[in-house]
């Protein structure tokens, strides 16, 4: 019998659960941070949702924990890495809410189309408006989606039957997938020219944050209307408010914000507008499901059984020799996929030298990890990993050759005209996972959270150009390496590592200088 210790609501049927497997469900419900720390002590389990932060400092009190159950998809609120270096494992229940969060994105765009909650607080309050609340039918009408995970293709299914002609966004997925749900795949700015509703559907990512907002609004159609039911975050909402103002956006239905709890907005006094306290998850169905599932995974954990939403399981079987380039794969897969600014192409992976005479399967399922860790909502494992490329339609190949010439293991990942190549450097606790080629051209970098790699007409003064543009932001470049770019005529390459992110103007800024041929920004993780 283990010790659950259960920090917030959960649905009754997942208590019962748990306790039906013979352990003990200690629910301490309200804790502040300092009486986590004193109540953990002693917990094998710990269940949460979004309120209990699960830290550095709680993992380390909670020594005998074997399992952190998040009821519900978002992970923010746990030290997964912390989590991770300790043994714990991180499970969560992505499947959760999908069905109701789609649901909801479609009663948001419902209920702003005939301005469902104008119309019902102007007649309690006695007044009869019928006039005044003239609605916009959804037949006959455009959607774009931006972002055809699952729940985005949930919401296409239904816009579906509405007869609405479906177009979408989504760098990760193939257009033969899209075909085959009937949607057809666009660039952004024709994403948002064409819609005459557009539903977001994006994490919030380095990449996505404001994504939607001021410049991007003043290439949409006249009197689009937004739906975001996803992140806050990804909407810039003071742009929005201003688009909403001068007439370019007609209305607007959220759910989310980028502040959490919001109960001040410049959009709340807009009759145009729709809005929700956070209520996605929030129905009875999704809270039974999120209590079943993370029961189910806290009872499989503890007795020791394969779990299948583990988040950061570990790669079980894994031989001593594959098992340090983990880490590597991942990360090469990350840089890929901000090489290609997404992945419609298939996928090829090869592995050299040492590598080619083991069981490199859990090498390619790191490398998927790394594509999609910005891709989706739901944190990528080893085992949703294959289900996302199965769903966005990725085709991923492997081979091996044991012929390696300068390293003695060398994995490389190619996509299209990409590609990067990495291995490790050093002995013992001195290995290094180092980057050895991009797009054919040889460098010699080690990985780091925040790089850059530009290619440039090959001419004087171009290192220049990008130390005075990066300078001018207030950044400083840690480390640089440049060289020729074979096959590339008068073009060059450099790879940078700043001491913080690079903002998304100062890219765009930099991409506009004279010789820059390309930017890319990678974190790799």
């Amino acid at each position: 019998m283990a010790r659950i210790l259960v920090t917030e609501q959960l649905a009754d049927k997942g208590l019962e659960a748990m306790a039906a497997a013979g352990h003990e469900v200690d629910v301490r419900l309200g804790l502040s941070a300092e009486e986590l720390l004193g109540v953990v002590p002693g917990a094998q389990a710990l269940v949460i949702r979004s309120a209990t932060k699960v830290t550095a400092a709680v993992l380390e009190a909670g020594r005998d924990l074997v399992v952190v159950g998040r009821a519900g998809v978002g992970l923010d609120n746990v030290d997964v890495p912390a989590a991770t270096a300790r043994g714990v494992m991180v499970v969560n229940a992505p499947e959760s809410n999908i069905l109701s969060a789609a649901e909801h994105a479609m009663a948001l765009m419902l209920a702003m189309a005939r301005n469902v909650p104008q119309a019902h607080a102007a007649l309690v309050a006695g007044r009869w408006e019928r006039s005044k609340w003239e609605g916009t039918e959804l037949h006959g009408k455009t959607l774009g989606i931006l972002g055809l995970g699952r729940i985005g293709t949930l919401v296409a299914q239904r816009a579906n039957s509405f007869g609405m002609r479906l177009v979408a966004h989504d760098p990760y997925i193939s257009s033969d997938r899209a075909r085959v749900l009937g949607i057809e795949l666009v660039d952004l700015d024709r994403l948002v020219a064409e819609a005459d509703f557009l539903t977001i559907h994006l994490p919030k990512t380095p990449e996505t944050a404001g994504l939607v907002g001021k410049e991007l609004l003043e290439k949409a159609k006249p009197g689009i209307r937004i739906v975001n039911a996803a992140r806050g975050g990804v909407l810039d909402e003071q742009a929005l408010a201003d688009a909403i103002e001068s007439g370019k956006v007609a209305g607007a239905a959220l759910d989310v914000f980028a502040s959490e709890p919001c109960t001040d907005s410049p959009l709340f006094a807009m009759s145009q507008v729709v809005v929700t306290p956070h209520l996605g998850a929030s129905t009875a169905e999704a809270q039974d499901k999120a209590g079943e599932q993370i029961a189910e995974q806290i009872v499989l954990a503890l007795a020791g059984d394969f779990v299948p939403y583990a988040v950061n399981l570990a790669a079980h079987g894994a031989s001593e020799v594959v098992r340090p380039y983990l880490g590597l794969a991942e990360r090469l897969g990350r840089c890929l996929t901000a090489l290609c600014e997404g992945l419609p192409g298939p996928v090829e992976v090869s592995y050299a030298g040492g590598l080619a005479g083991e069981d490199t399967g859990i090498l390619t399922l790191s490398l998927l990890k790394g594509i999609f860790a910005e891709a989706t909502e739901e944190p990528v494992s080893f085992v949703n990993a294959p289900r996302l490329a199965e769903e966005r339609g990725l085709e991923v190949t492997a081979s091996t050759t044991s012929t390696s010439r300068d390293y003695v293991s060398l994995i490389t990942a190619r996509c299209g005209e990409h590609s990067v190549s990495g291995t490790l450097a050093g002995l013992g606790i001195s290995v290094t996972e180092r980057i050895v080629s991009i797009d054919g051209q040889r460098v010699e970098v080690p990985f780091a959270a925040n790089m850059l790699v530009v290619r440039n007409d090959d001419r004087p003064g171009m290192v220049g150009t990008v130390g005075t543009t990066l300078g001018d932001a207030g950044l400083s470049i840690v480390s640089m390496a440049v060289g020729q770019t074979e096959g590339h005529a008068a073009t060059a390459l450099m790879v940078l590592t700043t001491d913080r992110p690079v903002p998304t103007d100062v890219l765009e800024h930099l991409r506009r200088q004279d010789g820059i041929l390309a930017v890319h920004r990678m974190l790799a993780g």
